[in-house]
């Protein structure tokens, strides 16, 4: 099943959100339910909290991109309570990033390129790993879903001030994406 995409302004977007034991209800059609609803909306990536759920969820599709990046060939990830547990501050990368929650928002963000994650898999299998390149940058926007942040809340605070119009206009519902979301209730 499809879902809405909550979109900023939302406050479940704003909580940190909690990590889930392998007796969660439905869990196996909350996963399907978010690879289908991130397939619909053409994105590479989905956490809980933008479907509306504060738990430490979260699906990475690169596989999408793999034409121009070859070496995410069949990468499709579910990633069950992941936190980063070190930032190797060492290497930084500037790119654009945007979100489902944020239609229509797009600005240059500094990360670093290399992080340390613990996460399960599908099956609670635990992953210690140290992650780089684009997926580290992925998860890094994916896993500040759960934590209550998001991309926006890297950037300067003069880019802040200069997006501040359209951010109002998404938390008043005037915004068009081609895919279903859930704005804040005027």
């Amino acid at each position: 099943m499809i879902l809405p995409i909550y979109i900023y302004g939302q406050p479940v977007l704003r909580k940190v959100a909690e990590d889930i034991t392998p007796d969660y209800p439905d869990l196996k059609q909350l996963i399907a339910n978010m690879w289908e609803t991130l397939a619909e909306s053409e994105g590479i990536g989905l956490a809980a909290p933008q479907i509306g759920q504060a738990i430490r969820l979260s699906v990475i599709d690169l596989d999408v991109l793999s034409e121009d990046m070859p070496e995410y060939k069949g990468f499709k990830q579910v990633f069950i309570n992941p936190h980063i547990i070190e930032f190797d501050d060492s290497k930084t990368d500037t790119s654009e990033e945007g979100c489902l929650s944020l239609p229509a928002i797009h600005e240059k963000v500094v990360r670093p390129t290399r992080i340390h994650v613990k996460w399960m898999d599908e099956s609670f299998t635990p992953h210690d790993e140290w992650v780089e390149g684009y997926l580290a940058r992925v998860m890094q926007h994916e896993f500040d879903h759960l934590d209550g942040h998001m991309f926006i809340d890297h950037i300067s605070p003069l880019r802040r001030q200069l997006i501040k119009n359209k951010l109002k206009a998404l938390t008043q519902g005037r915004y068009r994406c081609g895919y279903r979301t859930k704005p804040v209730k005027r």
